[in-house]
């Protein structure tokens, strides 16, 4: 049943700008690290010169949950926006699904958009080290993937939150707006207690266990999503 829902859901999307946001989040943090490497090659390489790629995924590491999180908001309010500008949600809810099934179906959606641009950031932080000159060190190809997909494994509540929110309302100033506080506010995350799931994605990165935060976003993502997909299932959102 899922099945069905999200080959239509995919579908939906083509033409809508989503894949646009997909590869212009990582291509954006990756131009601003090459400028800021490129400026500066020979004094970074020098402060670096110990791990380079290590310097490299330290200046990029603060910036991938901004993108993360305001990543997340854009494509679950673009995602719901072709149900509630089409008007759609009475055709798509009088078709024999459950509710939950739709549900299930965007979130799938969503996560596989994110990873797909969580990917790209790191084959691209890969090229990029490449041509800055870092391959006279080994790749480190377990860290690029870290980089990613542990700051994407803690930002699940928020994704769970978001696309709660972008689906169950017409109006998507909330969860644009929410997304956009978020993403600010992550870059003082730093200053936050570690219990505050806002600064968990960095964490992720550079945390003592960072497999714990990782694991912590999991957990409360799951949490978020149960009265997410009930409250969607209960809802008039025709």
């Amino acid at each position: 049943m899922i099945g069905r829902v999200f080959s239509a859901d995919w579908l939906k999307i083509r033409g809508k700008g989503l894949w646009f946001l997909v590869f212009l989040a990582p291509a954006g943090l990756l131009a601003m690290q090459g400028l800021n490497f490129g400026l500066r090659l020979d004094y970074l390489k020098e402060q670096y010169r110990a791990d380079l790629w290590g310097g490299l995924l330290d200046n990029l590491s603060e910036f991938v949950p901004v993108a993360l999180y305001l990543g997340a908001a854009l494509l679950s309010s673009l995602m719901a926006n072709v149900e509630h500008q089409t008007s759609a949600w009475k055709q798509l809810l009088a078709l024999p699904v459950s509710r939950t099934a739709v549900f299930l179906s965007k979130l799938l959606l969503l996560l596989l958009l994110l990873a797909c641009s969580c990917l790209l950031l790191s084959g691209g932080t890969a090229l990029l080290g490449l041509l800055l000159g870092f391959g006279e060190q080994p790749v480190p190809y377990g860290k690029l993937l870290q980089l990613s997909f542990a700051a994407y494994a803690a930002v699940l509540p928020v994704v769970a939150l978001q696309l709660w929110l972008s689906l169950a309302n017409r109006n998507q100033t909330l969860p644009v707006g929410l997304g956009l506080t978020l993403s600010i506010t992550s870059l003082f995350s730093l200053y936050m207690p570690k219990w505050v799931p806002l600064i968990w994605p960095y964490l992720a990165w550079s945390g003592a266990k960072p497999w714990l935060y990782s694991a912590a976003g999991l957990l409360l993502g799951l949490l978020v999503l149960l009265p997410g997909a009930l409250h969607f299932a209960r809802k008039d959102v025709a």
